[in-house]
């Protein structure tokens, strides 16, 4: 548990034994007009950022009111800081993610990526931090995701990243939540296989100089040699430990997670893929049910 037991028991065993994955909500800034424009919405649209989040908002509302959408599958939901912050159908975001479909939400509180630099991106200083937590923990949101880059095996920079990682991470679980720690390695990285075992050595050491009483998750690319985070998932300070999609399409992502026996999903655009405003809702409906069943199989019927 965190270091203030203040993590609500019932998501807590959800998370850890339950069978399902987790829905990434969490686009924000620079990835909405992407994401937006991948479910049928040009930029010609809107003209300011308070109208593009409001067009990602009925989007993401889609998604959640969905009957597609629902505990059964859906273990957690990433939302991005202005979803946390607005309503589904009159009803906080994350209020309604537990209380109407029994999904538990998640925060993403990285603010992007800093410039490269020995070959990683390390993600910009988390000035917002103690805020985000605060209102965090008034929304009564369980943990919370932040994203840094590898893009090649070079281990000064993956050093770095992990330290700060762990050091924000520290942070999140003493004020009370659980937090995803999300080093992605490049899918395009010339030395995935490197870069992710220098990544899985550095991530051991931090754990093992956690106190015990302190519980994380892991957000990884699905690794190129399966398995490899096997003896980080069975660490009992590790909660869980899931996988991005990482720019592989939804058949691809799902087919490689497939064949991991220590990961589910936590998908975001495989997701959504598929998905258009202008689909019927029996359309759009018939769509997120066949994604969410295909990432769901995926994440617990595994192949060797």
């Amino acid at each position: 548990m965190t270091e203030y037991g203040r993590v609500n028991t019932t998501q807590f065993e959800k998370i850890k034994a339950g069978h399902g994955f987790f829905a990434a909500l969490d686009q924000s800034g620079g990835s909405t007009p992407k994401a937006l424009a991948e479910y049928g919405i040009a930029e010609d649209r809107y003209s300011t950022d308070d109208e593009m989040f409001d067009l990602v908002h009925a989007m993401r509302t889609r998604v959640i009111t969905s009957p597609a959408f629902d505990g059964s599958r859906v273990l957690a939901a990433i939302l991005f800081e202005q979803t946390m912050e607005r309503d589904i159908k009159g009803v906080p975001t994350a209020q309604y993610l537990w209380d109407a479909k029994n999904v538990v939400p998640f925060l993403k509180v990285d603010l992007g990526l800093a410039g490269e630099q020995h070959g990683v991106q390390l993600m910009k200083p988390i000035d917002t931090l103690d805020d985000l937590l605060e209102r965090a923990q008034r929304h009564q949101i369980f943990g919370t995701k932040m994203r840094s880059v590898i893009k090649d095996a070079d281990e000064a920079g993956i050093a770095a990243i992990v330290d700060q990682q762990f050091g924000y991470g520290s942070r999140i679980a003493a004020a009370g939540l659980v937090p995803i720690l999300e080093p992605e390695v490049s899918i395009t990285s010339p030395h995935k296989e490197q870069a992710e075992t220098l990544l899985h050595d550095a991530i051991a050491k931090h754990v093992q100089a956690l106190p015990e009483d302190t519980t994380i998750m892991l957000k990884v690319t699905i690794p190129t040699r399966p398995g490899l985070y096997g003896d980080l998932a069975a660490d009992p300070r590790i909660l869980r430990v899931v996988a991005l999609s990482g720019g592989y399409s939804r058949d691809e992502a799902c087919t490689l997670l497939k064949r991991d026996p220590t990961l589910i999903a936590s998908f975001s655009r495989a997701l959504l893929e598929g998905l258009t405003e202008q689909q019927t809702d029996e359309q759009f409906n018939a769509q997120l049910g066949s994604s969410i069943e295909q990432i769901y199989q995926a994440s617990v019927n595994k192949t060797p």
